[in-house]
C-alpha cells in the first residue's frame, strides 16, 4: 500500500510502498477513499522537520528538556544513541480521511463495509489503509460524500473551539484567521445562533468568510477594532475564536483582548504567542481558553488507544461525538464545505501537493488526496497460512545446535527496539532476514535501519519463513506470551523482552510449549548479564554463607496514562519492569527463591499507585534480597544502585558505569570497562552462542522460576501475604 512519510531529521518527503497495518483489538482497519492536508497545520510540521537540529531545539524546548533529563539518568551515550534512532524514525502524515471499514475486532459499532471517518495523527494517515482505535471513528451518513467526509477532525478541532465560545442567539462572535479551521469555527458559531465577522490578512479569505455566512469582515488590521465595535454597537465581541498560525507573534491575541466585551470570552484555537496584556485582561475580567483538538478523549491513552469511552450523561461531548456532531450538521446542510475544498490530487502524485504548499504559488485551502473507488474488489487483506504445529513431545527435548549462518526475525519496531535493539543486533554475527510491525512505515525504517532483507506487518510472515531460526521479540508486554508460544509451536528460537508475560495462566501456556518444542527461549532480563554482575559474581564466588543483597531503582514519575502503568498491556511496573531485578538478584545467588512479599507504598499527594514499592525475597540458601522501587526521586540521583554484602566483604555498583569493593584491607574500585554497560549486547552475544550449541547462559526452569517469582510479587503486592516461589506448576508436570 502506498503511505505519505517523512523524515524527521531533514524533512524529506517521499510516497512509501509498505505493507498494510495489522488489526489489533479495540479498532478496526479502514480502506481510505479520501484524506484531507490540513495545510496550515501540516505545513508547520514540515518546517519544524526541516529545520536544523539547533532550529528545532530553539521551537521545542520541553523536548530539549527531556533530553538532558534523560542523559543524567542514562548517560550521554545511550541518550544520544535513542535520540538519533528517534530521529530516523518515519513520521506518518495526516490525521483526518474517510473510507470503509475492511475489519474490526473488539468495535461493535463497527462492521465490513461500513462508510466511516476517522481522527487522529499516527492514525488517520495518508495512506491506502489505516488501523483507527474505534474511538476515533465515527460512521459516515450516507448522504455525505467522501470527501466532505475527510473533513470531519478539522471539522471537530473548529466544533470544540466554538464550544469553549458557547455562542447564543444573537451573540456576536468574532473569528481572527480565517484558514480552513477559522472558516469553519465561523461557520459552527452561525449554526449556533451568532452573528460572525470575520478577520484575515488576505482579502480573499475574508470575501469567503462572507460568502460562507460571515455577516462582516475586513483584512486592514488598523480598521479592525473599529470595524468590530461598529459591528457589535460599541460592546466589543461576546466571543473571540483565534483561528489565526502564528506560533511567535502575540499580536492577533493582544488583538482578541481589545476587541471582547468586558467579561467576555477569548478562545485560543490556533498556534498563536500568548503574551496577553494582563491589565487589559483584567480591567474586562476576560475567560480565556485553550481549545485541546478534537475534544475531551485527546492525549488520554485510555480513551484513545483502549476504546474506555467517557459516560455520556458526564462528559457530553468526546472526540468521537464532536466528529459526528459535525457530520450532522454536514448532512443538514448547515455547513458549505465545497469553496473550502480548493485542490484534489491522487495518492500517487502527493509529493505534488506538499509541493504546492510549501511553494505557496498559488491560493489554497483544504487539499484532497484521492484513493482506490468504493467499489474494489479487493478491500480484505490477504494471510498467510500459520505452518501446523509441530507434533507433541512428552518432555522437553535436547536443544539441537544451528550450524551455518543463523537467520532471525524480529517483531515489533517500537523506540526500544529502534534504539537498542536493532544497535546491538548490528553487532551480532547473524543474518537479518525479516522486521514485522504493526506500523508499516516502522517495520521499513527498522527494515533499513537494521538491513533485514524485508518488512511486513503480519506475524505469520516471520512463522512460515524457513531461513528465519530465532525470534527477537519486542512487542508490547501483553502480546509476549501469544508471539512467544506461537513462534515456539512454529520450531523457532525466541529472544523476547521482558516481562516474559502478565498471567501465571500464560506462563503455565508457554512451559508447556517449551516441552513440546524443544526450542530455547530467553527474555531480555538484561542485568544479568552485565560485566558488572559478572564482576559481582566473581567476587562472591566461592561462598557457602548467604548474601544480603539490596537494589535502589530510582525509576522516575509515569504519566498517569502510561501504557506500563496499564495492568492489562504493560503489566504494571512491577511486573513490567521489576522483573530485571528479581531476575538480577537470582543470578547473584544462584539458588531459587524460596518466598516472596512486596509492599506498595500507602500513597500521598506526590505518589502514583503502583508506581512506589519494595519487594523483599528470601531464597533457599538463606539469601536474603531487597528491592526497593521508588518513581518520586530526583534526576540528580543515579538510577539504579546495587549492593551485596557477604563473605567479610561487599561490593557496590552505581547505575551500572561504575562500582567499587570494600574489604578490611580498605575499597578499591569494581573497573569492568568504559561507559553504562547495562548488558544488552552480552544478553544477545549469549542467546547465540546457546543457539550454535554452547551451554546456555541462563537455564529455563530458571526462567521460568523468575518469572512465577515476579508474578507472586504482583499477588502479594495486592494482598500483603508472603508466597512461596515453587516451580514447576503442579500443572505444568
Amino acid at each position: 500500500m502506498k503511505q505519505v512519510l517523512q523524515s524527521y531529521r531533514t524533512g524529506e518527503l517521499w510516497l512509501a510502498d509498505l505493507s498494510p497495518p495489522q488489526l489489533k483489538e479495540r479498532g478496526a482497519r479502514v480502506r481510505t477513499v479520501a484524506s484531507l492536508i490540513s495545510a496550515g497545520t501540516e505545513r508547520s510540521m514540515i518546517a519544524l522537520a526541516q529545520k536544523s537540529l539547533i532550529g528545532k531545539a530553539r521551537s521545542r524546548p520541553d523536548l530539549v528538556r527531556r533530553v538532558i533529563k534523560k542523559m543524567r539518568q542514562d548517560g550521554v551515550r545511550k541518550t544520544v544513541e535513542q535520540v538519533q534512532s528517534k530521529l530516523n524514525e518515519p513520521v506518518p502524515l495526516g490525521y483526518s480521511c474517510a473510507g470503509v471499514v475492511v475489519d474490526a475486532l473488539q468495535a461493535d459499532h463497527l462492521r465490513p463495509g461500513m462508510r466511516v471517518v476517522c481522527a487522529g495523527a499516527g492514525y488517520a494517515n495518508h495512506s491506502e489503509m489505516n488501523w483507527v482505535p474505534r474511538n476515533l471513528i465515527a460512521p459516515l451518513p450516507d448522504t455525505v460524500s467522501f470527501e466532505h467526509g475527510a473533513t470531519a477532525t478539522v471539522g471537530a478541532i473548529a466544533l470544540q473551539g466554538v464550544r469553549h465560545a458557547a455562542p447564543r442567539l444573537g451573540d456576536r462572535i468574532v473569528v481572527i484567521g480565517l484558514g480552513l479551521i477559522g472558516n469553519l469555527a465561523a461557520q459552527l458559531a452561525r449554526a449556533s445562533g451568532a452573528r460572525v465577522f470575520g478577520i484575515d490578512l488576505d482579502p480573499s479569505k475574508v470575501e469567503l468568510g462572507r460568502r460562507t455566512g460571515c455577516v462582516g469582515g475586513t483584512s486592514e488590521m488598523d480598521r479592525a477594532v473599529e470595524a468590530v465595535m461598529a459591528f457589535t454597537q460599541g460592546h466589543g465581541a461576546d466571543a473571540v475564536i483565534l483561528a489565526a498560525g502564528a506560533p511567535e507573534d502575540s499580536r492577533p491575541t493582544q488583538l482578541a483582548v481589545e476587541l471582547v466585551r468586558q467579561r467576555g470570552k477569548v478562545v485560543i484555537l490556533g498556534v498563536v504567542g500568548m503574551n496577553i496584556p494582563r491589565n487589559e485582561a483584567y480591567r474586562k475580567e476576560l475567560d480565556v481558553h485553550v481549545s485541546m483538538s478534537y475534544g475531551p478523549g485527546r492525549y488520554d491513552s485510555a480513551y484513545e488507544e483502549r476504546g474506555e469511552d467517557y459516560p455520556f450523561a458526564f462528559v457530553r461531548y468526546t472526540e468521537q461525538r464532536n466528529l459526528v456532531a459535525y457530520l450532522d450538521a454536514v448532512a443538514d446542510g448547515r455547513l458549505v464545505l465545497d469553496p473550502l475544498l480548493t485542490h484534489r490530487f491522487p495518492i500517487d502524485e502527493a509529493l505534488d501537493a506538499y509541493g504546492l504548499i510549501q511553494s505557496g504559488r498559488e491560493p489554497h485551502l483544504g487539499i484532497l488526496l484521492r484513493y482506490a473507488a468504493t467499489d474494489d474488489p479487493e478491500l480484505g487483506v490477504p494471510a498467510v497460512p500459520r505452518p501446523a504445529m509441530p507434533a507433541a513431545t512428552p518432555a522437553r527435548a535436547p536443544i539441537e545446535a544451528l550450524r551455518g549462518p543463523i537467520g532471525i526475525g524480529l517483531l515489533g519496531a517500537g523506540s526500544y527496539v529502534r534504539g537498542v535493539l536493532l544497535p546491538a543486533l548490528a553487532k551480532q554475527d547473524v543474518e537479518r532476514i525479516g522486521v514485522v510491525n504493526r506500523s508499516g512505515p516502522s517495520a521499513e525504517q527498522s527494515r533499513e535501519a537494521g538491513g533485514f532483507r524485508w518488512s511486513g506487518t503480519e506475524v505469520d510472515r516471520v512463522l512460515s519463513d524457513p531461513s528465519i531460526h530465532a525470534v527477537v521479540i519486542g512487542t508490547p508486554h501483553h502480546l509476549h506470551a501469544e508471539q512467544v508460544i506461537a513462534c515456539l509451536d512454529a520450531g523457532k528460537h525466541v529472544f523476547v523482552e521482558k516481562p516474559l508475560c502478565l498471567s501465571h495462566v500464560e506462563l503455565q501456556a508457554i512451559a508447556a510449549a517449551l516441552e513440546r518444542s524443544g526450542r530455547f527461549l530467553q527474555v531480555g532480563t538484561n542485568r544479568r548479564h552485565s560485566p558488572y554482575a559478572s564482576a559481582l559474581r566473581e567476587q562472591f564466588s566461592p561462598r557457602a554463607d548467604p548474601l544480603v543483597i539490596s537494589v535502589r531503582v530510582n525509576a522516575g514519575r509515569l504519566p498517569a496514562g502510561h501504557w506500563l502503568r496499564d495492568p492489562q498491556v504493560g503489566g504494571g511496573r512491577l511486573l513490567g519492569e521489576g522483573v530485571h531485578w528479581v531476575d538480577l538478584c537470582a543470578a547473584l545467588v544462584g539458588r531459587p527463591v524460596r518466598s516472596v512479599v512486596a509492599t506498595p507504598s500507602p500513597g500521598g499527594a506526590t505518589s502514583l499507585a503502583g508506581d512506589t514499592w519494595a519487594a523483599q525475597l528470601s531464597f533457599v540458601d538463606g539469601s536474603l534480597a531487597t528491592i526497593t522501587y521508588a518513581a518520586d526521586g530526583p534526576t540528580s540521583l543515579e538510577k539504579e544502585r546495587i549492593e551485596v554484602v557477604g563473605l567479610g566483604c561487599a561490593a557496590e555498583v552505581l547505575n551500572w558505569s561504575s562500582g567499587r569493593v570494600y574489604t578490611t584491607a580498605g575499597r578499591r574500585p569494581l573497573r569492568v570497562g568504559r561507559g553504562q554497560l547495562k548488558g544488552t549486547d552480552e544478553q544477545l552475544t549469549a542467546f547465540f552462542r546457546t543457539l550454535r550449541g554452547e551451554p546456555p547462559a541462563v537455564d529455563l526452569d530458571e526462567t521460568l522460576h523468575v518469572q512465577h517469582a515476579t508474578l507472586l510479587l504482583v499477588d502479594t503486592l495486592r494482598d500483603g501475604v508472603p508466597a512461596q516461589a515453587t516451580w514447576p506448576y503442579p500443572e505444568a508436570g
